[in-house]
């Protein structure tokens, strides 16, 4: 049984060593192991039988504004609801911290319009999310779709 929760210090490692593979594919974005202890209470993990099979953030851009990010889960547990199960967990934090709008900059659109996102022109966000664009190898041609959802 897959148990989706808040991400603490012991998982970082298992985080950056999901996160690298798809960083390499050029899937996510690259996260160092500094950077993720920096910023482990943003994360949600997927435990199964105690190993961490998969991670998302919920970062607060603004007043009105988060994002999901560094969205990965191993490959063999793929195409099983625990991606579905991480974003939910987001949202979930995101409606309680009385977040309106949440967005994701993605490959997977498909997967994120199932959950209730909407492509969006990346030019509505504010130069503030670019931030962790500027670490890119793609920056500054960008070929991700900004997605976004509008919560109830």
């Amino acid at each position: 049984m897959v148990l989706v929760r808040k991400a603490k210090i012991r998982d970082v490692k298992e985080i950056h060593s999901l996160i690298l593979p798809f960083a390499s594919e050029g899937r996510l974005l690259p996260r160092s192991l500094s950077e993720l202890y920096a910023r482990v209470r943003d994360f949600f993990v997927a435990e199964d039988d105690g190993r961490v099979i998969g991670c998302a953030a919920l970062k607060i851009i603004w007043d009105d504004l988060s994002e999901i990010a560094s969205l990965a889960v191993k490959s063999e547990y793929q195409r099983k609801g625990i991606g579905r199960q991480l974003v939910e967990a987001c949202l979930e934090e995101a409606k309680s911290l009385g977040l309106p709008r949440t967005f994701v900059l993605t490959y997977e659109t498909a997967f994120f319009e199932r959950l209730g996102f909407k492509v969006v022109d990346k030019s509505i966000f504010p130069q503030k999310i670019w931030v962790d664009c500027l670490k890119c190898p793609k920056f500054p041609n960008c070929d991700e779709v900004a997605m976004v959802k509008e919560m109830e």
